[in-house]
């Protein structure tokens, strides 16, 4: 079973950078379309980023074009969100995720996603 789990968030001021890391276990990896989600106190959890197996496609939420970045690096197993311009709204608990099936693309959608990580808290200070 593939496991992920997610580092790097922490407390930033606004205007700053932060990248998360998340780190699959599994020789798979390369296989698996791969997400980022959030979730802010009180809302529901939302998309945020999305990355092909290969690297070579990606999608972002119009709240976060221009200003994060997702990426990967399949030798490596991990997938990573550079996250810059930091905004007071983007305080929230980051979620990566892996779409396991055989089509899986760089979805927007939770419900493709199967496997999820314990989540890591960013905070942005205003």
């Amino acid at each position: 079973q593939v496991q992920l789990v997610e580092s790097g968030g922490g407390l930033v001021q606004a205007g700053g950078s932060l990248r998360l890391s998340c780190a699959a276990s599994g020789r798979t990896f390369r296989s698996y379309a791969m997400g980022w989600f959030r979730q802010a106190p009180g809302k529901e959890r939302e998309f945020v980023a999305a990355v092909s197996r290969s690297g070579d496609s990606t999608n972002y939420a119009d709240s976060v074009k221009g200003r994060f970045t997702v990426s990967r690096d399949n030798a490596k197993n991990t997938v990573y969100l550079q996250m810059n311009s930091l905004k007071p709204e983007d305080t929230a608990v980051y979620y990566c995720a892996a779409d396991v099936s055989t089509y899986s693309t760089a979805s927007r959608y939770q419900h493709s996603y199967e496997l999820w990580g314990q989540g890591t808290q960013v905070t942005v200070s205003s």
